[in-house]
């Protein structure tokens, strides 16, 4: 290829999966990560959110995750996200929610909702507590029983994905996602010799080659970095004010306890000196006891 692109760019991500040319790879991938919740395999899909290359040129805002609909009309949200952030959870549990309860229009009754698949493949981990790369998340109770088979969130977090042998088609558009950018279109490895993959490689190689192609996808880099940029001054920040309301906090407790500790010393030296009253008064009261007694 004549330049190197990365699938993980989102406008790549979405020409990828999200074009009508590439629907049976999007059918593929769909599979391939949700083998074990389907019970027969995806045969056909709607793209609801096509890819338009021309939306990425002129549009920095566009819509980069694919929606999709298949022939019993569940649905399925596939996005990639390459930064972390505090409150990208919540986003990746109201995207579902919001996809799920759009099912019902006016006068539908609630048979009507299907299953809904949110697919996220992350840049960076989410999950901090364990080393697995993939995680699914469904409505269960606490002995694991499933409250209603409608779906749910897969997250594949590919920092975690070091697979050396590639075992099936889930971890091999894992190992394309994460190392993609660095394979050779003239020497592909054993894993990329399939119809898929093969296809996938056109894909890169079309922002490889084509000029207006891959302006859009400098320009995508380009904006992708000032959004990282821009985050991570907010994080700073956010860190540094966080820092000064803690040194603002410590310096207070610490006058508090000064404050404390000034009272404690002066009822300490209070209380002394009412010791050293009584005892100097007390030898004046025996001498006048004394004296009473003589007399």
């Amino acid at each position: 290829m004549k330049h190197r692109i990365d699938p993980k760019v989102d406008c790549v991500f979405k020409a990828l999966l999200g074009s009508a040319e590439n629907r049976n790879l999007l059918i593929n991938f769909l599979n391939a990560v949700l083998n074990q919740d389907l019970c027969e395999p995806i045969i056909w899909v709607e793209i609801l959110n096509p890819y338009n290359d021309k939306e990425f040129i002129d549009d920095k805002l566009s819509v980069v995750d694919v929606k999709a609909r298949d022939s019993h009309d569940r649905l399925y949200q596939v996005e990639i996200q390459m930064q972390m952030y505090g409150n990208l959870p919540a986003r990746i549990i109201y995207n579902w929610a919001d996809i799920y309860s759009q099912q019902l229009k006016s006068g539908h009754d609630y048979h009507k909702l299907k299953a809904t698949y949110s697919i996220w493949l992350m840049g960076e981990n989410v999950v901090k507590t364990d080393d697995h790369y993939a995680h699914e998340y469904k409505l269960r109770d606490e002995n694991g029983q499933i409250l209603v088979e409608h779906g749910g969130i897969l997250l594949l977090e590919l920092n975690k994905f070091n697979d050396q042998d590639i075992e099936d088609e889930k971890q091999t558009w894992l190992k394309f996602f994460r190392d993609g950018e660095s394979l050779d279109d003239k020497t592909l490895p054993e894993w990329m010799n399939t119809k898929e993959m093969r296809q996938a490689m056109s894909t890169l190689e079309k922002f490889s080659e084509k000029e207006q192609n891959y302006h859009a996808y400098q320009a995508r880099l380009n904006f992708l970095r000032e959004q990282r940029t821009i985050l991570w001054e907010y994080e700073q920040n956010l860190e540094l004010e966080r820092q000064q309301k803690l040194v603002a906090i410590q310096e207070k407790e610490a006058a508090m306890h000064e404050k404390e500790a000034a009272m404690h010393e002066k009822e300490a030296a209070m209380h002394e000196m009412r010791l050293l009253s009584r005892k100097r008064t007390l030898p004046c009261r025996k001498r006048r006891l004394l004296c009473k007694g003589k007399s």
